[in-house]
């Protein structure tokens, strides 16, 4: 180094204070914000997931997703596709492995029984070819849902909700709901 860069750099360093050699630096673990029994339970979750990845008939583009469980009326799918039921929650599938949307799909339908949720919006993509991911993901959100006994129907979304690239999902009465309509009800007739 010469002298005129040895000037430049005393210069430019002149305001600057060395850090002292007896400070040492602590590094923590991170804080988990999860207890211990959210984790577990998270875990049993986890194990409990019957949503299958094996064999996929692949929808194609053009098919729109669409479902009604045994014993559903007509009018229920209807007023679905035609947006009369509102969704109360949503999830967002896009652009995440296979393995990741079969969970966290699980997890939100598990929660949102939980929550006495009926109406949902899953957005899981469309693809412009049969075998693009979000093609391949649309199919399989079609045969998880079909997996589930607590949903009723499902059907494509309107265009506001994203279109052939969302459905909208209809939820069973959890129990406690079906208790409570029954009381609101039941003193009616009386």
């Amino acid at each position: 180094m010469s002298n005129e860069d040895k000037g430049f750099f005393e210069q430019a360093m002149a305001d600057v204070t060395p850090l002292s050699d007896g400070q040492q630096t602590l590094y923590l673990k991170p804080q988990d914000p999860i207890d211990k029994s959210a984790r577990r339970e998270a875990q049993a979750l986890q194990l409990e997931n019957f949503l299958s990845t094996g064999f996929l008939d692949i929808i194609p583009c053009d098919i729109q997703l669409e479902y009604k469980g045994e014993g559903i009326q007509q009018g229920v799918l209807d007023k679905l596709r035609n947006g009369h039921y509102p969704p109360q929650a949503s999830l967002n599938l896009l652009r995440q492995p296979v393995e990741a949307c079969r969970q966290a799909l699980f997890r939100f339908i598990i929660q949102a029984q939980k929550d006495s949720l009926r109406s949902l919006l899953i957005v899981h993509g469309r693809g412009r070819e049969d075998k693009s991911h979000a093609n391949i993901i649309r199919s399989y959100v079609a045969k998880w849902l079909e997996q589930f006994d607590q949903v009723q129907a499902f059907c494509r979304a309107l265009p506001r909700d994203g279109g052939e690239g969302a459905c909208y999902v209809t939820l069973r009465k959890s129990a406690e709901a079906k208790a409570d309509n029954f009381e609101r009800h039941a003193k009616r007739s009386r």
